[in-house]
């Protein structure tokens, strides 16, 4: 084997959600590039469909959202139904929307909470099931560096309170199923272009204090993704469960 077939994923089958676009898209793309099937699961249809068309005839769509119980139940039976197994899940799906702690109302918190946290376990809890059942399966988690520390700069309380959990749901999840053959993992971005980071991308002033404060001293490319991405999902990453794989230009270790 050489050194680049382990981290070949064919024949498998991945399911990510939030694909309609920005790092959901690029995953999918990443993952039917190195042989997987892809399901790209997200609410806007159309969106949804651009990127499926770009991907190809291993690309298939799936509508729902994610903080419906049941659509991730559907989501989950077709794509069985269809693949008979599920190798792959990256639960990317994610919202943002800052304001200081002191205005953000506890709808809003819960809302932000419902997308980025529990659709992590919902869905992460049936693919499981799928997963145990076969004796293996890796789910990557999506979550950020703003669930590794604060920045006052941006009030974000429900995203980081979010994305923090992720990072340590992932480590209770890769515990309790790491003897059955499953592993989970997570990644953790810092700036890449999506439509989260689109306004903070397009302002001077949001450009300059991102170079200032990242030690590389630049945002990263979704490129710059795929190495983990590939890793926590191929043979490559076969030992590796539980972890968090920090991916910000150093901007986590100042």
């Amino acid at each position: 084997m050489d050194s680049t077939s382990i981290f070949r994923i064919d024949g498998k089958v991945a399911v990510i959600t939030g694909a309609s676009s920005g790092l959901g898209a690029h995953i999918a793309q990443v993952l039917a590039g190195a042989g997987a099937e892809v399901v790209l699961a997200a609410r806007r249809k159309e969106k949804l469909d651009s990127v499926i068309a770009g991907i190809g005839a291993s690309a298939s769509g799936f509508q729902c959202d994610v903080t419906n119980d049941s659509d991730l139940e559907a989501l989950v039976d077709f794509v069985v139904k269809k693949f008979g197994k599920i190798d792959i899940c990256v639960n990317n799906a994610g919202t943002s929307d800052p304001e200081p702690a002191e205005s953000e109302s506890p709808e809003k918190f819960r809302s932000i909470m419902a997308v980025n946290l529990e659709s992590v376990f919902v869905l992460s809890q049936l693919v499981g099931r799928v997963m145990l059942e076969a004796g293996e399966g890796s789910i990557v988690n999506v979550s950020s560096i703003a669930g590794l520390l604060a920045s006052g700069q941006i009030p974000q309380a429900s995203y980081a309170a979010s994305k923090a959990a992720v990072i340590n749901l992932t480590r209770e999840l890769a515990a309790q199923w790491a003897r059955r053959g499953v592993r989970v993992n997570a990644i953790a971005p810092g700036w890449f272009p999506s439509e989260m980071t689109q306004e903070m991308f397009g302002n001077p002033r949001g450009q300059d204090f991102i170079r200032k404060r990242c030690p590389m001293g630049r945002t990263g490319e979704l490129a710059e993704l795929d190495g983990a991405l590939l890793l926590l999902s191929s043979k490559a990453g076969s030992y590796i469960t539980g972890e968090t794989v920090v991916i910000d230009g150093g901007w986590s270790i100042i």
